[in-house]
């Protein structure tokens, strides 16, 4: 009877996994953030230079359209 419980061993073949991700070192990582925030700036300084030109283009062309409000002012330029 113990000769039914007795079995052959089994043997499991383990092969070597790739690591789940890349490793990464904290310059890397440094690097990628500061180049994400630059990308961030440069848009809003592009963003904010065509918005202030818009709103510069539009006064002085509502400048030049309309009159003084009050007579007595002068236009320094023009």
């Amino acid at each position: 009877m113990l000769f039914l419980l007795q079995q052959q061993p089994i043997v499991v073949n383990v092969e070597p996994q790739p690591a789940p991700t890349p490793p990464v070192s904290y310059g890397g990582m440094l690097l990628s953030a500061l180049g994400l925030v630059g990308v961030i700036i440069l848009a809003a300084f592009i963003v904010g230079g065509i918005i202030g030109a818009v709103i510069i283009w539009r006064k002085r062309r509502q400048d030049a359209e309309e009159p003084p409000v009050d007579p007595g002012h002068r236009r320094l330029r023009g």
